[in-house]
């Protein structure tokens, strides 16, 4: 278990979680940022759990192979599958590239900074069960 590695992958996922929330206040949002931090915040939720766990994190963006990752320590991670979460996973690379550029509308980034709150709450229940404190 890396308590210390853990800890900072949580940090840096509320940073990029409020990075997404500051944004969307703002005049005129930049809607495509505000996704991608949302997705980045799921991801580095789920990447602290399998930290947490001990278990070896390789380079992915794939919010559905994290969680996979994730249902392998507990199961229970395979109700993340049935509210959308993974759609995240779209936010990570394709929109950031000039061939694929998208511009999602202010209630997809909405929406995405809402399933990023969900990974967070549910990791953070799990990871609070298994005594991890900030």
């Amino acid at each position: 278990m890396s308590i210390e590695s853990s800890k900072k992958w949580v940090l840096k996922a509320e940073n990029d979680l409020k990075i997404a929330k500051d944004e969307i206040t703002m005049e005129n949002p930049a809607t495509d940022a505000i996704c991608f931090h949302a997705q980045q915040c799921a991801e580095k939720y789920l990447k602290a759990y399998l930290i947490f766990n001990s278990k070896e994190v390789r380079r992915t963006h794939d919010i559905a192979e994290l969680i996979s990752q994730c249902s392998e320590v507990d199961p229970e991670f395979a109700e993340l599958n049935q509210i959308e979460i993974v759609s995240l996973t779209d936010y990570a690379v394709e929109i950031r590239y000039a061939e694929d550029f998208y511009f999602p509308s202010m209630e997809e980034a909405k929406h995405a900074i809402e399933l990023a709150e969900r990974v967070k709450n549910f990791v953070i229940g799990k990871l609070e069960k298994l005594g991890f404190k900030l």
